[in-house]
């Protein structure tokens, strides 16, 4: 059973923060809430909790996973950001946007993709998830907490808050609850690794992307 940790959404107190990040360093897998969907994540340089997480959601280590930043900044630390890349994400940041960037030396292969070298990563404008990021000091791998069934389908998805925890009471070591119902609405995702910027997937926020990326006649 996971243990359930409320925060307030806008001033996480700081004691509970820091005896999640206190269980995340040890290895453990959360549930938690983000700008998006709800997620399952895990300290970043947890290997053991990367590959619970990995096999809690079916993944292949040839399908990449994205994980949060702090900032701009932060991310400059696990991917390489050209001056075009830098341009549009600071213009996004934070908000419900995933970059894919060529991932450096700090990124595991656990969690980039093998073939291409690349990285995804978000900067959340969430204060729980932001907390958790400060405290930590370290990038938190971040599902979307759709889990398949034997037949692959994701009787996760769409849940009510309280339905999505019961489902995954078991199999997750943590729960953080910020009294927000989950959005079924995922991140955009924006390919920043050529010259080109491309939409991968239209989410959240898809319309501002757009805007950002045609320039004015």
């Amino acid at each position: 059973m996971a243990t359930l940790y409320s925060l307030h959404p806008k001033n996480p107190q700081q004691r509970t923060v820091d005896e999640i990040c206190s269980a995340l360093r040890r290895g453990a897998v959360m549930l938690y809430p983000t700008d998006t969907v709800y997620a399952i994540g895990c300290d970043l340089n947890s290997k053991s909790a990367v590959e619970k997480v990995r096999k809690l959601k079916q993944l292949s280590n040839d399908k990449p996973l994205t994980f949060l930043c702090s900032s701009l900044s932060n991310i400059s630390e696990y991917a390489t950001v050209s001056d075009s890349a830098y341009r549009i994400m600071k213009h996004l940041i934070p908000g419900p946007y995933t970059f894919v960037l060529p991932a450096t030396k700090l990124v595991p292969k656990l969690v980039m993709a093998p073939k291409r070298k690349t990285t995804g990563i978000r900067v959340p404008d969430c204060s729980v998830c932001q907390a958790i990021l400060q405290t930590l000091n370290n990038p938190i791998i971040s599902s979307s907490a759709h889990l398949p069934d034997e037949e692959g389908d994701f009787p996760t998805m769409g849940l009510e808050k309280a339905y999505l925890f019961d489902a995954l009471d078991k199999v997750v070591d943590l729960i953080v609850d910020n009294d927000s119902e989950p959005s079924t609405e995922v991140s955009t995702i924006l390919d920043l690794t050529e010259d080109e910027p491309t939409i991968v997937r239209k989410g959240l926020g898809w319309e501002e992307v757009e805007n950002w990326l045609v320039p004015s006649a």
